[in-house]
């Protein structure tokens, strides 16, 4: 299990209504529902994990959220997870629009494209930094927008979208995130995971 469906889950309360958005094999959706008994619906654009999700029992929408989260309704959820998949679409600010009118809260995370690592591989390589985080090559990598922990925070502060926690893990560090150490936390942070409400 990845560690941050571990920090995902604890920002989660037990019993509560959670759409999983881009959910994958389901893998946290079953976390959830194990250990917090939270009613989860998955929502994932590839038919390969649809059908695995099936498999387990898990019940999931085949669709995509760029075009497919319209159709939920307002406040259907008490929260909407969005996982590593924010920098992959076309137009991310419409897609947190719509994981806040759905849900309550949103729980979205991120590759950290501001940690130390990936920096000093743009700046000493001279190339696109392949970390485990950020896997791809350049020219393969489903990443359309870069974002660092800073960048969506300070997106957040202009667009008055509430920011309740912040969460940076590295490894098997995980530490909260304030606007005090946010320079700190955004270059040492593989993954930024934000409770948004």
């Amino acid at each position: 299990m990845k560690k941050e469906f571990k920090v995902i889950a604890d920002l989660l309360p037990k019993n509560v209504r959670v759409l999983d958005v881009g959910c994958g094999d389901g893998s946290l959706m079953n976390l959830l529902i194990k250990e917090k008994n939270i009613s989860a619906r998955g929502l994932e654009i590839k038919e390969e994990y649809v059908k695995q999700c099936i498999n387990k029992g898990l019940s999931v929408i085949e669709g995509d959220a760029e075009t497919e989260l319209h159709q939920f309704p307002d406040q259907s959820f008490d929260y909407v997870i969005l996982s590593q998949t924010l920098q992959a679409f076309y137009n991310p600010e419409q897609v947190l629009k719509d994981l806040l009118r759905v849900g309550k809260s949103a729980i979205v995370s991120i590759p950290n494209f501001g940690y130390w690592r990936v920096r000093t591989s743009l700046l000493f390589f001279g190339k696109m930094p392949m970390t485990k985080t950020l896997p791809y090559s350049w020219h393969d990598t489903p990443n359309l927008h870069m974002c660092t922990i800073k960048d969506l925070f300070n997106f957040c502060l202009n667009r008055n979208i509430k920011i309740n926690k912040i969460v940076g893990l590295n490894e098997n560090r995980i530490s909260e995130i304030k606007k005090n150490n946010l320079e700190i936390k955004n270059l040492f942070s593989k993954i930024g995971i934000f409770l948004l409400g």
